[in-house]
């Protein structure tokens, strides 16, 4: 579990592809490799990935085909930069939100435009995402928990203040570039107790827009007539 808070923008030291795996090498710079042991979780971007070797300032991890085709982790190329954090401990302030590190979709970034200080991205995500994305509600994007500004039947905006965009790689990314989305857990676990849960996208029709207009109200979990 990760708060979206990004500890480190880390140097892939090298991607090599081992079949349909990748195996990368990454050096961070935030924190030591060796704080790090086998087995622990960290965020690449977004995508938990187990920690399988540590050696001097790096250490290695795996990403499988699953995990290259629902990711952008496939694009990392040695010299590239990548968000990092570790995975979080009992007691910790959860000062983002609450995140997986299971990428749901990838988006693309449509729009941004500079305001100030700040950043505004407009970012085009698939309906089955869109779903789950309320205004003002949280979303994961390459691992950095954001603030949904707006959100329709295309895409979303959030805003990145000058302290993430300098935290971040957030920052060096222009339209046509593909992000990691993550939406908040929680709506995808309460829809499904209450019998509405379709994998996909929204079905055309009266129950496109979540499927909860053929709830029964008296049954104990709200399931279907």
């Amino acid at each position: 579990m990760f708060t979206g808070l990004v500890e480190d923008v880390a140097t892939v030291a090298r991607a090599e592809r081992r079949g349909d795996a990748l195996v990368l090498t990454v050096e961070p710079a935030a924190f030591a490799a060796s704080e790090l042991g086998l087995g622990d979780s960290v965020s690449h971007d977004g995508v938990c990935l187990t920690v399988t070797e540590v050696a001097g300032k790096t250490f290695t991890v795996l990403a499988g085909a699953e995990t290259l085709r629902r990711t952008t982790l496939g694009e990392l190329r040695a010299g590239g930069k990548v968000n990092l954090e570790r995975a979080l401990r009992v007691g910790d302030r959860l000062g983002g939100h609450m995140v997986a590190g299971h990428v749901d979709a990838v988006g693309e970034i449509a729009a941004r435009r500079d305001l100030g200080a700040n950043i505004v991205y407009t970012i085009a995500a698939p309906p089955d995402v869109l779903r789950y994305v309320v205004e003002k509600g949280s979303i994961a994007v390459d691992g950095i928990s954001l603030t949904v500004n707006r959100v329709d039947a295309a895409g979303l905006d959030v805003a990145i203040i000058p302290h993430t965009a300098g935290k971040t790689t957030l920052t060096d990314k222009r339209p046509g570039r593909r992000v990691n989305l993550e939406v908040d857990l929680i709506g995808k676990y309460v829809e499904k107790l209450l019998g509405g849960y379709r994998p996909g996208p929204p079905a055309a029709g009266p129950e496109g827009a979540g499927g909860l207009e053929h709830l029964d109200l008296q049954h104990p979990l709200g399931g279907p007539r």
